[in-house]
């Protein structure tokens, strides 16, 4: 099975970290900088690092961008810079163009354009610590339709050492425990580490200890009210 390719188009810190996790996941990325210095920096992380300018169509032709899986475009301030590459791999035919957007306006600008799928990194770190602040508890979120979501919580005090039966997550709450992430002391060459470790499915005998996380899926509210009454 061959690997997927993937341009990043942008190698800030966003574009870098983006460009990185794929390689890592064992995807062939080509990063595309017109900062050289930038260029040299993620050069052994990823499998191709070109230092071109893409606003210049010939340039993309040239790294056969229209051959890849998908390409993100990872510009940062310069939204036009990021038009005029983003109707570059219009032209070209890209299969997959995924653009990233720093504000409504832009957003609307492309998907007149035809680009359909966007990254709003900002936005999304901003609803994220918004949430943290009000919910300290609250380490991760994926919010669905219909207000329901996915988060993952800090166990709440009140619920140490009961029992995944004895909190009834679905009729006490009307939540569903999806998984817990649990805290380990592992000895690795005479050192003690702190690792993470998922428990697959929790059973109704499964008991809640302090350095446990929940993932739990249901209502934002019915969440929230889990986490405040049982702090």
């Amino acid at each position: 099975m061959f690997a997927e390719r993937f341009a990043v188009i942008g190698a800030g810190h966003f574009g870098s970290a983006i460009a990185i996790a794929l390689s890592q996941k064992g995807a062939e990325v080509l990063v595309i900088d017109s900062d050289i210095n930038v260029i040299q920096n993620i050069a052994d992380d990823v499998a191709y690092a070109v230092c071109v300018d893409a606003t210049n169509k010939k340039a993309l032709i040239a790294e056969n961008i229209q051959d890849f899986d998908a390409v993100i475009v990872a510009i940062g301030n310069d939204f036009v810079m990021r038009l005029l590459c983003a109707a570059n791999l219009l032209d070209l035919n890209v299969k997959r163009i995924i653009c990233r957007t720093l504000a409504d306006n832009q957003r609307i600008i492309l998907e007149k354009m035809g680009i359909m799928e966007f990254l709003s990194p900002e936005d999304e770190i901003g609803r994220l610590c918004a949430e943290k602040l009000l919910n300290p508890n609250m380490l991760s979120y994926l919010q669905l339709p219909d207000d329901y979501r996915i988060a993952e919580i800090i166990t709440p005090s009140r619920l140490i050492g009961l029992t995944v039966g004895n909190i009834d997550f679905r009729d006490n709450h009307r939540l569903s425990l999806i998984t817990i992430r649990r805290e380990y002391e592992e000895k690795i060459g005479g050192h003690v580490n702190k690792n993470d470790h998922i428990l697959g499915v929790p059973d109704t005998s499964t008991k809640i200890q302090a350095s446990d996380c929940f993932v739990l899926f249901g209502k934002t509210r019915d969440i929230e009210n889990f986490i405040k009454i049982n702090q």
